[in-house]
């Protein structure tokens, strides 16, 4: 038996150039990233105390939500990240708060 596929597919034309991309020097994407006033090359310095922050494994679970709920989260990609996202904010912002009433 063979796994059926998951996921949806993007109906979303690709506007990137790839081929165009693959092929310019070092120089030419060196320039191009000075020339963008979003991006923000780094040096060195910038590196120095960079350390890897490895992301904490999820696990899963089954949760019960409205329908309708459930189906604005999923207008977007990424949408059960979202949803841990506005979770985590949730708990940081309560997490305060409960200390204060932890009985001591």
């Amino acid at each position: 038996m063979k796994d059926a596929a998951t996921g949806k597919k993007s109906k979303a034309k690709p506007s990137t150039d790839w081929d165009r991309l693959r092929n310019m020097s070092d120089a030419a994407v060196h320039a191009a990233v000075e020339a963008d006033p979003d991006a923000h090359p780094t040096d060195e310095a910038f590196w120095e105390d960079a350390k890897v922050v490895m992301p904490q494994r999820k696990e899963v679970i089954t949760i019960r939500l409205d329908a309708d709920l459930l189906a604005w989260f999923r207008q977007q990609p990424g949408y059960q990240t979202r949803i841990n996202a506005i979770l985590r904010t949730y708990m940081k912002a309560h997490a305060n708060k409960e200390d204060q009433h932890a009985p001591a």
